[in-house]
């Protein structure tokens, strides 16, 4: 299965690499949300490399002199999709701008009734980048309204009840001065349409979930994710149900193996006994379960994650052009897009595998500038696809085929509900977290620094450099 996993990311990011290349030509990515080149992006991560520092040390009170053997011409290895890895006469600071082009990706995959990890993939190359991406926080954008909406099915709410999507205000204090907080939809229109909870889940409606957050609470919110396998602290805000906050792909895809684990989380298993040189056991792991949320939550989160696939306009229907579904076994998922697409991700279940994706540049700052190329859907759903392709026709891993569970017992709210089909338009918009240009805007302010409206500068622009 770990080798399917590579198969599926290195044949994805291939496509996304060719159209982030196409995408972007000749302009360097790296741009502010104003879309001009940020000064000294390639300058600030030179000065954090080990050889800007030895040579700092080396030529003390000598800039010039720095300057001088950053941009001396020497022969580099570096990475290269065609020839695994190629050597070139190049400066240390071009060197750098050329491996600032590439797009990473990580992907991991569970068995949500064990929480044993099945496949791990890091990056694109580990021989390149040794950061892990499957650890590394990121904004998850509508992957997150998983825990906002199972928090409505904790306080009794069902898939099957309306709200309107229109606009939401939200009262806010920041630095003691009363604001609002106003975000919108990804393609920046309300509908008015009175919509289910399972029909805002699938078509991922900022409003409606805003609404729902605001009705439930923020504080609840982040107390179910906890539970549910988010391990990473969450900043107590509203924008934090439109998945501001960041978290790791490893605890996202952990939350979700809760879901389809009827309410139980296990924290992921990697290793399950340990041996010393004498063949003694001196570790072996023991399964510690926790009750995170009820049965009948995750039963109804279970089949809004379906939903993905039978609601018109649903961000997951690209997963039905994927040879996954010949022998039965039933699939869903959620997409997401975080702010100025800088962000990527999809979440796929089965009833015994979930697996999740999350693409996007080394800095978010060096992204796709348009949804049709650079959202969930696009980008990081085709790797689930790919890696189940490969899981579903192997006859040695039959056991992750099968079909969702019926009932266990009552559930005392309504779910089969189902929007009629009418002609729909791309899901490109309606998948993002913007803020604030696609997702999430504000009155009363004019610089936007709120924190509820925008995560801070640093936290942005800058992710660990990789030397």
């Amino acid at each position: 299965m770990q080798k399917y996993a590579e198969e599926a990311v290195d044949k994805q990011m291939r496509i996304v690499q060719n159209n982030f290349n196409n995408h972007w030509g000749k302009t360097n990515p790296w741009q502010d949300e104003n879309h001009q080149e940020i000064v000294g992006f390639i300058e600030d991560i030179a000065k954090r490399t080990t050889k800007y520092k030895w040579l700092s040390k080396r030529y003390p009170n000598h800039p010039d002199s720095v300057d001088y053997y950053m941009n001396l011409p020497h022969p580099i290895t570096l990475f290269d999709y065609k020839q695994g890895k190629k050597t070139i006469t190049m400066s240390t600071m071009d060197s750098i701008r050329y491996m600032e082009h590439f797009m990473h990706c990580g992907f991991v995959a569970m068995e949500p009734q064990t929480g044993f990890v099945k496949a791990w993939v890091g990056d694109i190359n580990f021989a390149f980048w040794k950061y892990d991406k499957v650890l590394s926080k990121r904004q998850p954008g509508s992957t997150f309204k998983l825990f906002v909406y199972t928090e409505a099915m904790n306080k009794g709410l069902s898939p099957c009840d309306y709200r309107q999507d229109k606009q939401i205000i939200w009262d806010v204090m920041e630095k003691g001065q009363p604001k609002q907080w106003i975000p919108h939809n990804a393609n920046g229109n309300f509908s008015g349409q009175n919509l289910s909870l399972k029909a805002a889940f699938a078509r991922s409606i900022n409003s409606i979930a805003v609404a729902i957050a605001k009705e439930v609470g923020i504080h609840d919110i982040i107390k179910t994710a906890y539970a549910m396998g988010i391990k990473t602290p969450l900043h107590e805000i509203p924008s934090v149900s439109l998945g501001s906050s960041d978290v790791s792909l490893l605890e996202l895809v952990d939350g979700y193996c809760t879901v389809i684990n009827d309410g139980v989380q296990n924290d992921p298993v990697l290793v399950t006994r340990i041996k010393n040189k004498e063949g003694k056991v001196i570790y072996e792991y023991k399964e510690n379960p926790k009750h995170a949320i009820p049965y009948q939550s995750a039963f109804l989160m279970t089949q809004m994650l379906r939903s993905g696939l039978t609601e018109p306009l649903a961000t997951v229907q690209n997963l039905w052009s994927y040879d996954i579904f010949k022998n039965g076994t039933e699939f869903g998922g959620k997409t997401g897009t975080s702010s100025n697409h800088s962000d990527a991700w999809f979440v796929g279940v089965s009833p015994n595998l979930v697996g999740g994706a999350w693409v996007g540049g080394e800095h978010r700052s060096i992204h796709f500038r348009t949804g049709a190329l650079g959202e969930g859907s696009k980008t990081a759903l085709p790797i689930f696809g790919y890696f189940m392709e490969k899981v579903m026709k192997d006859e040695s891993l039959s056991v992750y085929r099968g079909k969702f569970s019926k009932p266990k017992g009552e559930i005392s709210v309504s779910y089969n509900c189902q929007t009629p089909y009418t002609p729909v338009v791309d899901s490109t918009a309606t998948d993002s977290l913007s803020i604030p240009a696609e997702g999430i805007e504000a009155t009363g302010t004019s610089d936007q620094d709120m924190e509820e409206l925008k995560i801070e500068e640093e936290d942005t622009k800058t992710e660990e450099i990789i030397p």
